[in-house]
Order: C-alpha cells, then structure tokens, then sequence
C-alpha cells in the first residue's frame, strides 16, 4: 500500500517545526525557605502605609523642631527677615548710588539706611500728629454718639428703662475695675514687647546695613556650604526666590498705596474726620491680606458711623468693599502675575501661621515667605517662574555661568581693600554697558547687593 502525499498543511507544519523552535517561558519563583517569612505575613498595602508613616513622623518632627526654635528665637528671626524685606527695598537706591553718584559701598549702604529712617520717621510724625489732634475730637463725637445711643435705646422702638440701662452700665465699670489687676499684667507685659521691638529693630537695621553691603559675599558663604554638585541650583533657587520677594514687596507697597489713597479720597468726600490717619491705618493694613482689609475697612466704616450717620456709614462700606475688590480683582492679578500666585486658602493659612507666631509683624511677613518657599520648591523640582532670569545678565546674584568663579575669588577677596571695593565699583559700572553683555559669562560684573 502506497503512502499519500503530505498535504500542504503538514508540509508548512513540518518545515516551522523544523526551523522555530517553540519559545519557552521560564518563570522563576522564588522558594518559600529563602524568603523572609515576616515580610510575606504582612500584606503590601500594610508595607506601604508604615513606610509613608515613618518618613512622615520624621518630617512633623523636624518641622516641629523647626518651629519651636522659631518661636523660641522670634526676635532675632523676624529682625532678620525684616532686614531681607527691607534690602529687597533699598537695593536700587543702594546700587544707584554706587553706579550713578560713584559712592564707595560702605557710604552708599549707609547713606540709603540713613535716608530710609529719614523717611519713616517723616511720614510717622506726620500721621501721628493728625492722629493726635483728629481723636480728640473723634472721643467727644464717640461719647456724644454714645448718649445719642443709650435715648435711643430708651426712647425709641425697644423702650428700654432708663434705670435697666444705669444698672448694666454700672456692673460693666465694676466688671473693668475688678479686672485692674489682669489690665495691669497686660500694661507690663506690652513693656516687654516694647523692649523685644527695640531690640528686633537694632538686630534689623544692623544686618540690613550688611546686607546692602556685602549681601552676595553673605549669599556665597552659604552657597559654598551646599555640595559643590548642588550650588549651582541652589543659588539659582535662591535668586528666584530673592526676584520674588522684590516683586511681592514693591507690588504690593503700590496695592497698598491705591487702597490708601482710594479709601481717603471716599473718607474726604463724605467730609469725614481723620481723612490722613485713616488712609494711614489703610496702607499699613493692606499688607496683612485678608484680615488687614477688612479691620481698616471697618475701622473707616465705624469712623463714619459715629461722625454722621448711619446712610453715610452705608456709602463708606461701598467705597471699601468697591476699592477692594478693584485690588484683589484687577491690580494683583495684573502686577504681580504668576509670578507670587498663591491660592487664598494657603494664604489665609500662611497669615493665620504667623500671627500665631510672631502677632502682627508675623501676619505682615507670613505671606511673602510663602511665596519664596513657594517659588524655590517649585524651582527645585523643576517648575522655573522666572524663566528670563536665566539668560538676564544684569540679574542679582551675578551673570549666569559665574558662581563657580565668583565663590572661588571669595575665598581670596578682602573686602575691606579700599582698592579692591573701587575696583569691584567700576566693574559693577562697566556691567551696565552694553558691550558687557557682549563679552560673556567669563566677566563679571563686580559685587552686588541681593543673594
């Protein structure tokens, strides 16, 4: 009997048989002796969360140590961030002086300190003799506001008892003077924030005048105890954070300034009284966001409530919650950008953090501090808000590419040269010229004030 044919199936069957051989998947499993027993009794998910735990208990430990040595140094630390706020400020008077006038860095840092107190010293004298002479007169209207009341109260809708009025106001001056004692307490223990405030202000002004004078030399020695892999982010982070801060400042001093003069212009038409002291209170709260508008805007509605009445009290209310919303709507948005974006709810938090820290200087300086550790952390993980800054080379901290240079002159640099401080003058001089721009990162244009 003759064998068939294989068919054409079998034939390409036989020849993928004869030339592929059939992958074979290897699966190692790992023996059930060799593994840690332990580590196969506790489930993933348990593994993970105790990882996260941990790490997350060391990092609430180290922000606790943090903000115990915070609270413990206050006076020195809020100085210290008042004289970085404050050389953010004065930096550009400090360089113009230097480049323009060619003063000598001791004298232009110390002319610009001097003439900043000249300043404030001017416009406090100035507001508090307005407000000196202006409450008097603002008592007699609030005692004569306050009789107004108590008829009112008597003889108007409710009918209080006269006598019923007499009574309450009595148990409350027997309640203020049995409470003398605690009152008492309170008047010494302002003494001693007075003292920690003149002490804060000396420990401020002394490193303000440093930092106007040798900020980078100050910036560099920092830099130089980072890694020398990591320096070069670090000092790019920290100018990010030093444009920031100036950006933050110098916005809202302007913020602060149109609510000022629109809340006066409102308080002057109305014909109320303490127009100047009020547009005072009002720039000076604007810098605590949130909770400063709203006291000084209540302070002016109250001011207009006790002067005239209660429609003119109404009006004044549109007027600063009319200026207010032109703020937070239109003028921030628009000046600062994204460059200090910060969510209200975290600004808020940050304001309520450091009130509780440092009273109301911390609610000054609490949202400012976000916003450069807001801005170095994303720098950091790779979120640049200040993309120009990197190729700007008129930028504080130095030209791009010199750090490296910069820290290793700082190690042979005196300072207190006469002829090295001019000669770093006319360089920062020369920096300014467009031709410096031309020559590359290799020069560099002398020593500056800023990180």
């Amino acid at each position: 009997m003759t064998d068939k044919p294989a068919g054409w199936l079998s034939r390409i069957t036989a020849n993928r048989r004869d030339t592929d051989p059939v992958p074979v998947a290897v699966v190692h499993t790992p023996r059930r002796d060799d593994a840690d027993p332990a580590e196969h009794s506790v489930t993933y998910a348990v593994r993970a969360a105790a990882a996260w735990s941990w790490r997350i208990l060391v990092i609430a430990a180290a922000a606790a140590l943090l903000g115990y040595l915070i609270i413990t140094f206050k006076t020195v630390v809020v100085a210290f961030v008042v004289a970085i706020l404050l050389a953010v400020l004065l930096e550009p008077v400090s360089t113009w002086l230097r480049k323009r006038l060619r003063f000598p860095r001791t004298l232009a840092s110390a002319a610009t300190l001097v003439g900043a107190l000249l300043f404030v010293v001017g416009l406090l004298t100035a507001a508090g003799r307005s407000v000196i002479v202006g409450f008097a007169d603002l008592a007699d209207q609030a005692v004569q506001g306050f009789n107004e009341l108590v008829s009112w109260l008597s003889d108007g809708p409710l009918g209080i008892d006269e006598q019923q009025l007499q009574t309450w106001l009595d148990e409350g001056l027997a309640q203020l003077e049995s409470n003398s004692d605690a009152l008492i307490s309170g008047a010494l223990a302002a003494t001693t924030s007075v003292t920690q405030v003149i002490t804060g202000a000396v420990i401020a002004l002394f490193c303000l005048f440093f930092f106007l004078k040798d900020g980078r030399h100050i910036w560099q020695w920092f830099v130089r105890l980072a890694p020398a892999r990591a320096r070069e982010r670090i000092n790019e982070a920290g100018i990010r954070g030093w444009v920031t801060l100036g950006g933050y400042a110098r916005t809202q001093i302007l913020v602060a300034f149109v609510d000022a003069v629109g809340i006066g212009i409102g308080a002057w038409i109305l014909g109320l009284p303490l127009v100047l002291p009020l547009a005072t209170l009002v720039f000076l709260g604007s810098f605590i966001p949130i909770v400063g508008a709203l006291v000084s805007g209540s302070v002016a509605v109250l001011v207009a409530l006790v002067d005239q009445d209660v429609q003119t009290a109404v009006i004044m209310l549109a007027i600063v919650l009319l200026v207010q919303q032109i703020e937070g709507n239109v003028l921030q948005p628009w000046l600062m950008g994204n460059a200090v974006s910060l969510h209200p709810v975290a600004v808020l938090l940050a304001v309520t953090a450091g009130t509780g820290v440092a009273g109301v200087l911390g609610a000054l300086l609490a949202v400012p501090i976000a916003a450069v550790v807001n801005t170095v952390v994303l720098y950091l993980h790779g979120h640049d808000k200040h993309p120009r800054v990197a190729t700007d080379w008129h930028r504080p901290g130095g030209p791009p590419g010199t750090l490296f240079r910069s820290i290793e002159d700082s190690f042979e640099r005196t300072t207190a040269d006469p002829e090295e401080d001019r000669a770093a003058e006319h360089a920062s001089v020369d920096a300014s010229e467009p031709a410096t721009r031309d020559a590359g990162p290799d020069r560099e244009p002398g020593v500056g004030s800023g990180p």
